[in-house]
């Protein structure tokens, strides 16, 4: 069975009723971008707790619908229940695919450094020598392919000493991914939290899969120790608020690293940071900063 694609561009104030009125209707999905994606005014949006969220201004909505249905005359319903004027719209065909086998497909072994690999359970370890970690793409954010898990995972490379076993802790862990790198770098206790319940279970699974001990928790729990190695790769907004929190979780001389900043947000976090920590920028990859520093004493 295939499928059409119906998009158009709607003004923000109606782009998530009217995609919501889409799906009552009978569409099987909806996507909703910003209509000027890959132009110089592209104004990119990050779901940050404290952020200004919504739409762009002119939202590119799409539509995917079963290939039998008339998704035009749905189109001019929606708009007639809505007294807009009906706009532009295209549709296209969407053939049947083995979507699990193009899923697959589209992941394929991540080299991080010379010696680290990102690798799905479907495909062999392209170098048996390096340090490999197995992770399928799941429900968490992080299987190495965003510029901000890659500066973490160089990071935890560069500054984990495998001889001084050190704690490490990873917070916001997502997947689990930086916590089974720094385990398998040669770090000691290490401790994942996260704020969502679904990436415990997520983030267990992977570290049993690459056959590491460690432990997880949600960040509502109480941490009774300190850590060595800290990193937090989350977003600009919850790493202001969470200084403190992660200060708290760092012995002095410790070193921490945060990711998820942009570029023009870092002179921001390493203010903020700077009753704690002596803070800089590490390295900088497609627009992002990695901003690391020491614990004061």
């Amino acid at each position: 069975m295939g499928f059409k694609n119906l998009s158009c561009t709607i003004h923000r104030d109606y782009a998530d009723a009217f995609g919501d009125a889409l799906l009552a209707a009978g569409a099987v999905s909806v996507n909703v971008d910003d209509a000027r994606e890959g132009q110089a005014d592209e104004r990119p949006i990050f779901g940050e707790p404290g952020a200004s969220g919504g739409f762009w201004d002119d939202c590119k909505l799409t539509a995917l619908f079963a290939e039998e249905t008339d998704c035009a005359s749905i189109y001019a319903q929606v708009c007639a229940d809505f007294e807009i004027a009906a706009m532009q719209i295209e549709i296209t065909d969407v053939a049947d695919v083995d979507w699990v086998q193009q899923n697959k497909d589209q992941f394929q072994p991540i080299k991080i450094t010379e010696k680290l690999w990102i690798v799905p359970t479907w495909h062999v370890a392209p170098d048996a020598s390096a340090i490999n970690i197995v992770l399928d793409p799941g429900a968490a954010f992080g299987t190495g392919s965003h510029p901000t898990t890659r500066l973490c995972l160089e990071w935890l490379s560069a500054n984990i000493d495998s001889a001084a076993s050190p704690i490490c802790l990873d917070y916001g862990c997502g997947s689990g991914i930086l916590a089974i790198a720094a385990k398998k770098f040669g770090a000691g206790k290490t401790h994942g939290v996260d704020i969502d319940a679904q990436a415990i279970p997520t983030a267990i699974y992977n570290a049993a899969q690459n056959e590491v001990e460690i432990s997880f928790s949600l960040s509502e729990h109480p941490l009774h120790f300190k850590a060595d190695i800290v990193v937090a790769n989350i977003l600009a907004n919850p790493l202001k608020m969470l200084a403190p929190a992660l200060a708290s979780h760092t012995k002095p001389g410790g070193k921490l690293a945060l990711a998820g900043i942009l570029d023009a947000q870092a002179d921001d976090i390493i203010a903020i940071y700077a009753p704690y920590f002596s803070m800089q920028v590490w390295q900088s990859a497609e627009g992002w900063s990695c901003i690391a520093g020491v614990r004061h004493a």
